[in-house]
């Protein structure tokens, strides 16, 4: 098994030599592209300081937007999963979960798409039948640098992704949910399965240990951006873990950035059944403080039926606000944004990224505007 291993990460290596040769092309192309761009107050303009904090599949869906309208991007992602691929590398060699941070690596990577899918890649048997090649390679890099964060700055480097992408803390964590009816679930992977078994929704949820700290670049990032995005992604197991890690709240608040939270299109079984826009606001509240958001970016297209209906056999409903919820939301001095945000594809519902990454950057070149007066 051992030896099975090695030649497993000597092949990641050779692929990976592969990918740098070409990203260092792409990167001189990049670099040529920033000298010719817009300047502004005589310095090169890359655009407006984002950070999004989240983790999961919408996180990376609105990278891969963003990624045209800066290149100023801090992704800050969860690591408390630990379930599928990555929470079967999370307990063999005792490493950080790779998946959600994969996934915002290649969202923001600038790779030929042949390169992208190979790195999609997901076996289909034998010892590595569920894992991704690209957490393998990330996995791999982790082996050869002995650090986690080296670890994707590296990565970083070889896809020349736009941007750069920082795990929310270092350290092992793990999620406790509370439900209401009093019993205590621990693990991202088994809190949505448990909600459905006991019949029981969330209460709460805990970090554990609380005592996690978060990366000095992740504290900077939130200090010094123009906008903070939190969202689209799980209410329970992708915002708020990265909320609950310390010192992270009280950046968000001391920072002088716009702060936006971008509601789901549907609720989740498992998680925020029966929730809506309003509803997941205050889930954020309870578990951090009033006053950590702006401005709620929410959808207002109703979906068709033939594709609301696949959903809702699942038990989602869509995420929607009304008159009362408008109001609740004014009386706590946050602004609401609704649009049409939805895209569809092959029947699967996704947030529109591109054209949420236009509202957010509108708002980030009016907080520029209103610090430069």
């Amino acid at each position: 098994m051992e030896e099975k291993m090695k030649a497993i990460f000597i092949l990641i290596g050779i692929m990976g030599w592969i990918a740098l040769i070409g990203s260092i092309c792409i990167y001189l192309k990049i670099m040529k592209n920033k000298r010719q761009s817009l300047k502004m107050n005589n310095r090169e303009y890359i655009g407006p300081k984002i950070v999004v904090i989240g983790g999961g599949t919408g996180q990376s869906v609105f990278l891969r937007g963003l990624k045209h309208f800066t290149q100023n991007i801090t992704a800050v992602v969860t690591v408390a999963d630990d379930g599928g691929g990555s929470g079967a590398l999370r307990e063999d060699l005792g490493m950080l979960p790779p998946g959600d941070i994969r996934n915002c690596l290649l969202a923001l990577a600038n790779i030929e798409p042949t390169m992208n899918e190979i790195m999609q890649y997901r076996f289909t048997e034998g010892a590595l039948k569920g894992q991704s090649l690209g957490n393998l390679f990330l996995a791999a890099m982790n082996g050869l640098y002995g650090n986690f964060e080296t670890a994707v700055y590296k990565m970083s480097e070889i896809f020349a992704i736009t941007g750069r992408v920082l795990p929310v803390t270092l350290e092992d964590i793990n999620l406790i949910a509370k439900l209401h009816n009093g019993s205590l679930i621990k693990g991202e992977s088994s809190i949505p399965k448990e909600v459905k078994h006991q019949n029981s929704q969330i209460d709460k949820i805990y970090l554990y240990p609380k005592s996690a700290k978060p990366l000095e670049e992740v504290i900077n990032s939130i200090q010094d951006a123009d906008v903070i995005v939190m969202g689209p992604g799980s209410l329970y197991t992708s915002i708020i873990p990265n909320l609950l890690v310390k010192g992270v709240v009280s950046a968000i608040k001391k920072s002088n950035a716009t702060k936006v939270y971008i509601s789901n299109i549907m609720t989740q079984p498992g998680e925020t059944d029966n929730y809506n826009v309003l509803n997941h606001i205050e889930g954020i509240i309870k578990h951090t403080e009033a006053g950590l958001v702006d401005y709620v970016i929410a959808n207002n297209e109703i979906l068709p039926n033939n594709i609301f209906s696949l959903y809702k056999r699942d038990g989602a409903e869509q995420v929607l606000l009304d008159e009362n919820q408008r109001e609740a939301l004014k009386n706590m001095g946050i602004k609401v944004i609704e649009d049409n945000l939805i895209e569809i594809k092959n029947n699967y519902i996704r947030h529109d990224a591109k054209h949420i990454s236009s509202i957010i950057t509108n708002l980030s070149l009016s907080h520029i505007y209103d610090e430069d007066k």
